[in-house]
């Protein structure tokens, strides 16, 4: 239940301190670039298709704002790089919904947004060996694939930034 995804969200956490206390990001350096290449790449086409429904039935508006945001990533980088160009298309794109008052589906039009932050709170489940049981499994994978995002990203931005 959800009282057991919270558990399982803090032992994570914990795993990653470990991860990070134990320095594991120094294997990073035995896998290849054509692992870290794909791992990136199916993480934005997963990214993508999780998307795709949003797309589906919407106005006109909608479709010729994402073009001229794609035409801008796309193309500013060949003036200028200064800023970086996903930025500048979030900018325009924001600017010319709202001050052209086009009407086009919004973050807080697929549901409420809270006014707050989250409270914390402990797990509402046993604290014994049997719950480390249930939550072990699935919280070290999370650690893992965490990890593995967080560190294969960052060595793709390197290698595309040269730094």
């Amino acid at each position: 239940g959800l009282q057991y995804l919270f558990a399982a969200t803090i032992l994570t956490g914990l795993i990653q301190i470990v991860f990070g206390l134990c320095r594991v990001s120094r294997l990073m350096k035995f896998i290849p670039r054509s692992v870290m290449v794909g791992f990136v790449n199916a993480l934005a086409i997963m990214i993508f298709m999780a998307q795709l429904p949003h797309f589906v039935g919407e106005s006109m508006a909608m479709y010729v704002m994402t073009g001229g945001a794609l035409l801008i990533i796309y193309v500013l980088p060949m003036v200028t790089k200064v800023i970086p160009s996903p930025l500048i298309a979030i900018i325009v794109m924001t600017m010319i919904a709202v001050f052209g008052h086009i009407d086009v589906r919004t973050v807080g039009d697929m549901g409420e947004l809270p006014s707050s932050l989250p409270t914390f709170l402990i797990p509402n489940v046993p604290f014994s060996w049997e719950t480390l049981a249930i939550i072990f499994p699935y919280s070290l994978a999370l650690a893992m694939v965490g990890l593995l995002e967080s560190l294969l990203t960052a060595q793709i931005v390197d290698d595309m930034t040269e730094t």
